[in-house]
């Protein structure tokens, strides 16, 4: 089963969404707003992708908490992903194709290769 992360009025999100649901591949959907992240659920996700990656540090939320200048050690990071899960770039998406993996962001070309 294919799990995705995210907020519903974000754009990515509802890419990744119409993608999935093209394809026909069920999904189940956790908001972000409704539902924080827990540490042991972004560490699971830190194990396929970095840190950088997951961070979404071009993004309003980033910008109004001034975290640019607050020089965030990985564990300080991780908190804030947790307090402010908006943080946290969109769509995040577990699924198993042989083994579990886990993608961060809306990539149709990356997406078509894994649900052809």
């Amino acid at each position: 089963m294919v799990r995705l992360y995210g907020i519903k009025t974000c754009g990515s999100v509802k890419k990744a969404m119409a993608f999935l649901e093209s394809r026909g591949v069920k999904y189940i959907f956790v908001d972000f707003k409704k539902e924080a992240p827990s540490l042991s659920l972004i560490e699971y996700w830190l194990e396929f992708v970095p840190l950088s990656k997951l961070l979404n540090s071009k993004g309003a939320t980033y910008k109004k908490l001034g975290l640019k200048d607050k020089n965030l050690d990985e564990d300080e990071t991780k908190q804030w992903l947790i307090e402010a899960p908006t943080l946290i770039k969109r769509p995040v998406v577990e699924y198993k194709k042989g083994e579990n993996k886990v993608i961060v962001g809306f990539d149709e070309d990356l997406y078509t290769e894994i649900w052809r």
